[in-house]
């Protein structure tokens, strides 16, 4: 799904949406081309290599309950989003020490990784830039949201320890993923001059679809067709990470859960290593019961759009979510 290419089932919605998300391109090229040449071409990386887009996207879309959807303030906080998610993806591939991002070499790959640190620290001073015109509000919601992406992080790194692996796994992706999907509903809203209990549902509902796209994203890191997918199976698994399915299948009381805890003792190095555990996952309730969670956020998600008006924007809000699930096929 590319914001370019979704339908979302109205013209006057289509065009709307696609006016805007013309402007929040701009908005991001003019304000990341600001600065000296030997910082503009790192920042303007990942944003030339493209992307879905979906969390400015999902502002424009939340500001279309406002009395104002088309204002300044609901562009810009758009863009912020988006560039805040630029700057995580940056610091990510430096952890994760990946080697590509969006089709082409991540940053930390192609130069290296304090050039990729500092152009994901410069991006951020972009966004606080735009942030401070927006103001004290959006600021305050933004320290809470980088907090939590932060504490997100940290988790991570440090490991579930003596916490069930799964409750630290669904704690880690909320709090990575779901917080600034949940920001771009909420700042979306908040700047069109949508009610409180308007701008709250969004916010709420950004939540559980980010749980949603991320839980369905572990599904297809494993059991996906790559030549439906274009992904290659375990890339997860060979980097040691265990994520949704992995973990519910690591609980199994069987031989299939036995052979995968005398396996998965960190990253699998090995094709025929690789292959047998994938083998092993798909005869496991892993995919399973990983896909019961993804409906229980979808159905989260939904109940938030129950208490929204039922018009295009809200039915289109519906068809995003379904279709996110269905993903995971």
């Amino acid at each position: 799904m590319t914001v370019s290419t979704v339908d979302l089932g109205d013209a006057d919605l289509n065009a709307a949406i696609r006016e805007g998300m013309e402007q929040v391109e701009r908005t991001l090229r003019e304000e990341l081309s600001r600065g000296e040449d030997f910082l503009v071409d790192k920042v303007l990386h990942l944003v030339q290599a493209g992307g879905k887009r979906f969390r400015p996207m999902f502002a424009l879309l939340a500001a279309q309950y406002g009395q104002r959807p088309q204002a300044p303030e609901v562009v810009q906080a758009a863009a912020v989003v988006e560039i805040v998610h630029l700057a995580t993806l940056y610091h990510d591939d430096v952890m994760d020490e990946a080697e590509r991002r969006r089709g082409v070499a991540s940053a930390n790959s192609r130069w290296n990784n304090s050039v990729a640190i500092l152009a994901g620290d410069i991006l951020l001073a972009h966004a606080s830039g735009i942030m401070a015109l927006l103001g004290t509000e959006t600021v305050k919601h933004f320290s809470e949201t980088f907090a939590e992406l932060v504490t997100g992080q940290m988790r991570e790194t440090i490991g579930a320890e003596d916490r069930d692996p799964v409750e630290h796994y669904l704690t880690v992706i909320r709090e990575k993923t779901g917080v600034l999907i949940a920001s771009a509903g909420y700042l979306g809203a908040y700047h069109s001059g949508a009610d409180d209990a308007t701008v709250a549902a969004l916010q709420r509902f950004g939540q559980n679809i980010g749980m949603v796209f991320q839980i369905v994203d572990d599904i297809i890191d494993i059991f996906s067709d790559p030549e439906v997918s274009g992904k290659t199976p375990g890339t997860d698994l060979r980097e040691g990470v265990f994520t949704l399915p992995v973990l519910y299948a690591l609980r199994e009381e069987s031989e299939v859960g036995d052979r995968l805890r005398e396996l998965l003792v960190g990253p699998i190095e090995d094709e025929d290593t690789l292959a047998e555990v994938l083998d092993l996952l798909h005869r496991s309730s892993g995919r399973q019961r990983a896909l019961e969670d993804v409906h229980r956020y979808l159905a989260e998600a939904e109940k938030q759009l129950d208490q929204l008006p039922d018009n295009a924007v809200t039915r289109a809000l519906r068809s995003l979510g379904e279709y996110s699930a269905r993903r995971a096929g």
